[in-house]
């Protein structure tokens, strides 16, 4: 059996060697450009090792597993548009090297090539690779939105905020796992059970994302500290934070940077606030290794690695 870190070798070097025609430059180069960052390819890994755990044969695992990591760029650069984000990974992101209407662009082009991945795979497996991927690809799209519906509102609620990451990021998870269930020929139980372990290991991975965003540190993380505390962002840790009386409108008027975000951290953490949505990783954390009870001891090691791995891990 394959490690987790050679799992994500086998992927960076698909993606390194990923083909993209020369011209015209203006949309191909962005692509090549935003490859070459990086990233963890925590999605693929999962379709890849989960072919690999029960048996999935020939290629479809791993044109599965490009399909998901094409469409999770396609969604990282269009975010970065939305979100006018300056910097992915430590370097500038495509709309800003480039420009906004290249970004989308060179976005779609990923969209299509994520579907020609896909449609390499057997054709036996086919119609439940496109339903779950149709699907899913819709539900990232709500989740995006309400992210953006949140920004307008003052207040919004734990079960909304958990729904809008569920479908944002979490799904992907679920449908990347379910891919290699789907290509090994697994019932149906045992795809729900993997899909449910995606699911909340996703939710537990961006409640991680949101520590990071505040505690995390800026060389290691990619980005700059406090961007969620500094766009007033909507997260676990500002929600718990308004549940305990945490003076949020005396926060949002400190103009200077640096002390805004000191402030955040000093008062997430005094209040508990960081312990409880520490907490709340955890919980969900736990959802996911309950959900592949119904798995044998070797087939679950792997999957407890990836659960760690993402709820210890620091950028």
């Amino acid at each position: 059996m394959t490690s987790l870190e050679g799992f994500i070798n086998q992927i960076e070097k698909e993606i390194s060697s990923f083909s993209l025609p020369e011209e015209p430059k203006n949309l191909y180069d962005p692509l090549r450009y935003f490859f070459h960052l990086g990233g963890k390819r925590l999605r693929p890994v999962l379709t890849l090792m989960t072919g690999a755990n029960f048996g999935a044969k020939g290629t479809n695992a791993l044109h599965g597993a490009l399909a998901i990591e094409l469409f999770h760029n396609f969604s990282l650069i269009h975010d970065d548009i939305m979100d006018e984000a300056p910097f992915r990974r430590g370097k500038e992101t495509v709309h800003t090297k480039w420009n906004n209407h290249i970004a989308i662009l060179s976005g779609d082009v990923l969209f299509v090539k994520a579907y020609e991945s896909l449609a390499k795979c057997e054709a036996k497996y086919l119609p439940d690779l496109l339903n779950l991927f149709n699907k899913t690809a819709a539900e990232v799209c709500e989740g995006q939105q309400m992210d953006m519906d949140f920004e307008s509102r003052e207040c919004v609620s734990e079960e909304e905020y958990i729904e809008m990451i569920r479908l944002k990021t979490s799904v992907l998870l679920g449908c990347a796992i379910q891919f290699g269930g789907i290509v090994s020929d697994l019932d149906a139980k045992m795809q729900q059970a993997l899909y449910d372990f995606g699911q909340y290991i996703g939710i537990a991975f961006q409640i991680k994302d949101d520590l990071l965003d505040l505690y995390g540190e800026s060389a290691k993380v990619g980005k700059q500290i406090g961007g969620d505390v500094l766009s007033d962002k909507k997260t676990l840790l500002s929600i718990k934070a308004k549940e305990l009386d945490c003076d949020m409108q005396t926060l949002a008027k400190i103009t200077d940077k640096e002390q805004r975000i000191v402030t955040a951290q000093e008062m997430f953490e005094e209040s508990g606030a960081k312990n409880m949505v520490e907490n709340a990783m955890r919980t969900y954390f736990n959802r996911a290794i309950s959900s592949l009870e119904l798995f044998p001891a070797d087939h679950k090691k792997l999957y407890n690695e990836f659960a760690e791995y993402l709820i210890n891990r620091s950028h």
